[in-house]
């Protein structure tokens, strides 16, 4: 990855609606080699998609819980299906693996506390290999939807 690649990453991150012709005047190249190199970082896997950033709140999603989850832990194959539930729930933002106490880290979104209940003792206490939920509620956002810092890349 040279400069223009990097240029590149940051412009989508910062408007991914960019024309081509608008993302090259910025990055200071031609439209055809801008559009080869957009290309090269989807095709490498740099880019990995595009997609609008929603306000949850206009559109309904008023709840915005941390969801530690504690598996049992007792072989391989169970903690695989408890992912591949976890990646079936439309609630759940974000999964992580998590260091420390418990298994799984979550972003859960919901309508309401009655309805991050309801998922929550319907839902999550009866996917496969759940020993418990620990949950946080998030009282106000000070920072959302940041891109992936990329200064490390520009030496």
């Amino acid at each position: 990855m040279d400069r223009y690649d990097i240029a590149i990453l940051v412009e989508l991150q910062r408007d991914a609606r960019l024309s081509n012709a608008e993302l090259a005047a910025r990055i200071g190249l031609s439209a055809a080699p801008t559009w080869r190199r957009v290309k090269w970082l989807e095709e490498q896997g740099f880019i990995t998609g595009y997609r609008a950033e929603i306000d949850r709140r206009k559109v309904g999603l008023g709840v915005l819980a941390f969801v530690r989850v504690d598996a049992d832990r007792n072989n391989g194959a169970t903690t695989k299906a408890l992912e591949d539930a976890l990646r079936q729930q439309p609630e759940v933002i974000s999964c992580h693996y998590i260091s420390g106490a418990g298994t799984f880290e979550l972003q859960v979104m919901a309508t309401d506390l009655d309805a991050f209940s309801r998922f929550s003792i319907d839902t999550l206490l009866n996917l496969p290999n759940v020993k418990d939920v620990h949950t946080s509620f998030s009282l106000g956002e000070v920072k959302a939807g940041g891109g992936v810092p990329l200064e490390h890349l520009r030496g």
